[in-house]
């Protein structure tokens, strides 16, 4: 799939810290992943009160959900990035540890990284939102 997969940084556009600013998608299936969490498989949450063992954890999960409908972080085509903090140091950090990951791929791609008040499940710092283009 990734042949069907364009990335592009137009260079009027300022320079990005390895996503790009657009991507196209020829023709094919898509996957909307939900909301990927540092939660386990209990659904308990993973890594309370700290950013990199929730972002392991949400890295594990989405990584679990790329293969179950057949694809790989290179086949990720849109990323979000919600991270409970409105530091940029810490806004950074997140980014760093999911761009460093065997996930990493996935965020080559359109990509947003948020600073929110508050994410979905107590403690929860972390959470990544992954679109999908589906392998043939």
């Amino acid at each position: 799939m990734t042949e069907k997969i364009t990335r592009i940084n137009p260079e009027q556009l300022h320079e990005t810290p390895g996503y790009h600013h657009i991507t196209v998608v020829e023709a094919g299936r898509t996957a909307y992943l939900a909301g990927q969490c540092p939660l386990d498989r209990n659904g308990d949450l993973v890594g309370a009160g700290s950013l990199e063992a929730q972002a392991d954890q949400v890295i594990a999960n989405a990584l679990t959900a790329l293969a179950a409908a057949g694809a790989r972080p290179q086949d990720v085509v849109r990323s979000v990035i919600y991270v409970r903090s409105e530091e940029r140091d810490i806004l950074g950090a997140a980014w760093r540890r999911l761009t460093d990951s065997a996930l990493g791929p996935a965020f080559t791609t359109a990509s947003t990284l948020l600073g929110v008040a508050q994410l979905g499940f107590s403690g929860q710092l972390v959470e990544v939102d992954l679109t999908v283009a589906l392998p043939d």
